[in-house]
């Protein structure tokens, strides 16, 4: 049964819209006007979706936010003991993107024709990743589908959480060096001129440090434009060349070997394949399979290379721990945390143990970092400022001996 996108009016002469299953729109039209609704305009949901659901479809942008949303409703949903096409089309009722209605809708659909949920969100793999769609499809085979959406629900949150932490503790550090780059360069380029013009006509020698502040304020009045400019087209072209899978790859081995990002971006990448592979190990997804998938996740390119690397070795009957330390990208305690765990039989909890560990460190490094930062700018800026001040005054002390 086709899914409809209708807006009407209500008795009191308000709109509203909103999504509902008929034979045809004549049939909606008609529910519409028995529930005391005055249909403006009804649209077939993504007609398109009646074709093979293996072709990806364009589904907009849906933000880690909104995905986490949604799979926490779908999964207090489903526990509860609603249907799953009930499940689905109360989320897509509850939400007010445009865009995730019409997924949820077509997704409903599927679902309603005899597909799996998993079969369905495989149309949109923009939206939901391998990962998401590995981990449903284990949980339907497996008859414990409430209990997956719901480590679903709770991974996609915290990823999300990690996501926003992370944004959040850069929003200061980075409004805080725009602004001191906009103050010193707006000093040199329009304060210090006017101040030390004064002694222009005075025919002698400045102090040397006046100096060198006066050519590097004409510096900056004459070339900064072209500097800005050059800035920007230096990043464009740095995006450009990094989308370049070569290049990508030694930008992304560089920023490995750089002293504390590296370690960072070490854990971070870490963190979310440890928690990946934990989803689904636990969910029943084979661990060659779920080592491959939670490899995606990994936004480095040596590390995902020797993921792929370490599941190669594990068909061949090594062990997971042993293949991962031989690339020597993973932190000793996530390899050891993993060899507790294959010989214990607990790989998932020990895996979710790495995530926590790795995620907390990184987070500490992070907030370490940071607190170091803001201090050592405020420092350096101060001493920047301290310096055209000193290149301001000097002459000014010293007005009696310039005048003789």
């Amino acid at each position: 049964m086709p899914a409809y996108e209708y807006t009407a009016l209500d008795v009191s002469g308000k709109e509203e819209t909103g999504i509902l299953e008929a034979d045809n729109s004549r049939q909606l039209r008609q529910l519409l006007r028995d529930g005391n609704l005055t249909p403006l305009r009804v649209k077939q949901v993504e007609k398109s979706e009646k074709s093979e659901t293996s072709k990806p479809r364009r589904a907009g942008r849906v933000k880690a936010a909104d995905l986490a949303l949604l799979t926490r409703q779908l999964a207090t949903l489903v526990q509860s003991g609603s249907p799953l096409e009930e499940a689905l089309a109360t989320t897509a009722k509850q939400t007010e993107k445009r865009n995730i209605k019409h997924i949820l809708s077509a997704v409903r659909s599927r679902v309603v024709e005899g597909h799996s949920l998993a079969n369905a969100l495989g149309a949109y793999p923009s939206v939901f990743p391998d990962m998401y769609r590995a981990t449903i499809a284990a949980g339907e085979q497996s008859g414990h589908l409430d209990a997956v959406l719901d480590r679903m629900a709770e991974y996609t949150e915290s990823r999300q959480e990690v996501q926003q932490r992370i944004s959040g503790a850069m929003i200061y550090p980075v409004t805080l060096t725009l602004l001191s780059i906009a103050i010193v360069s707006g000093l040199l380029a329009f304060i210090v001129p006017k101040i030390v013009e004064v002694f222009d006509n005075l025919g002698q020698n400045l102090p040397i440090m006046t100096q060198m502040m006066i050519k590097t304020s004409d510096f900056i009045r004459d070339y900064g434009l072209y500097i800005v400019i050059a800035l920007i087209l230096g990043f464009i072209l740095f995006k450009q060349i990094t989308k370049i899978p070569e290049w990508k790859y030694r930008y992304h081995r560089f920023v490995l070997r750089i002293p504390l990002i590296g370690k960072m971006v070490r854990g971070l990448n870490t963190a979310r394949f440890a928690r990946t592979l934990s989803i689904l190990s636990s969910s029943g997804v084979p661990i060659l399979d779920a080592m491959s998938i939670s490899g995606q996740v990994i936004q480095n390119m040596p590390m995902r290379e020797a993921v792929e690397k370490a599941a190669v070795k594990v068909r061949e009957g090594m062990s997971i721990h042993r293949a991962l330390d031989q690339s020597g990208y993973f932190p000793p305690m996530t390899v050891y945390l993993i060899a507790s765990g294959e010989s214990s039989g607990k790989l998932d909890e020990m895996l979710e143990r790495a995530a926590i560990q790795q995620e907390r460190e990184t987070d500490g490094m992070l907030t370490a970092m940071l607190s170091i930062f803001e201090p050592a700018l405020i420092i350096v800026m101060g001493g920047v400022v301290l310096l055209i001040v000193l290149s301001i005054l000097l002459p000014i002390l010293n007005l009696n001996q310039l005048v003789k």
